[in-house]
């Protein structure tokens, strides 16, 4: 992998380096590239570099007392992790593993931590990255025990087709192979309950699961069985656009 100045850039936290400052970012970086289903690091291991997603798809979870998978994200291009907060060499608090074959650029911790002190622009736009992670999870939060499997599970079917669909013919491609369970793990439902919802969108002829992924054959259909407010603007004009 060529660590050119676009790569670099298009990692949102490198977005505005000068010609100095990428030179240095490259100096540090250590590229990676895993196989799918391959281990980054454990929940308990000692954080020891922050990581980059250049390419592919990597899964966050933990275990629970039960011993049960507990998904907390997915992580696409441009991501960084761990955000924990800190970076002190404290434990993580999850486990990361490859979804598909990933490219990653890693930088060892304590480069990383000098970096940011000799720094203040990047530190100020990690500041701004772990703000708006926080503000995520607070929004995740707060609706997550007022929702139906059904919302939630068709949310996250259509984050990740929002994050990693490739549109053809007027569906959505989603490339990546993600088990009943592990969806069910993410939503925080049975594997039984999700398994009837994918039953009934794939009866309706909105979604078709296999292996490799899924594909959504009716992106407006399945928007709209969590878009419940009448006038949204978005639903609008899709269907003026198909009625056109």
């Amino acid at each position: 992998m060529e660590l050119t100045q676009d790569l670099l850039r298009s990692i949102p936290l490198f977005h505005e380096l000068s010609g100095e400052e990428a030179g240095r970012v490259r100096e540090l970086i250590v590229p990676r590239l895993l196989p799918r289903r391959t281990v980054v690091f454990r929940e308990g291991d000692e954080v020891e570099a922050v990581y980059f997603v250049v390419n592919g798809l990597i899964k966050t979870s933990r275990t629970d007392e039960r011993g049960n998978e507990q998904i907390f994200s997915f992580l696409k291009k441009g991501d960084m992790f761990p955000l924990t907060g800190r970076f002190d060499g404290e434990a993580s608090p999850v486990t990361a593993v490859t979804v598909v074959e990933t490219s990653l650029l890693a930088i060892p911790l304590r480069s990383f931590e000098h970096l940011l002190a000799s720094s203040p622009g990047l530190a100020f736009k990690m500041m701004g990255l772990m703000s708006g992670k926080i503000r995520e999870l607070q929004s995740k939060l707060q609706n997550f025990n007022q929702r139906s499997v059904e919302d939630r599970g068709i949310s996250l079917l259509l984050q990740l087709a929002e994050h990693f669909g490739v549109e053809r013919e007027g569906e959505v491609l989603v490339p990546i192979p993600v088990t009943h369970q592990e969806l069910a793990s993410t939503i925080g439902f049975t594997r039984e309950s999700v398994s009837r919802l994918l039953t009934s969108l794939r009866k309706e002829g909105i979604v078709q699961v296999n292996r490799k992924g899924f594909v959504v054959k009716n992106p407006l259909a399945l928007k709209e069985k969590v878009c419940v407010k009448e006038n949204c603007p978005h639903c609008r004009e899709q269907r003026y656009q198909q009625q056109g």
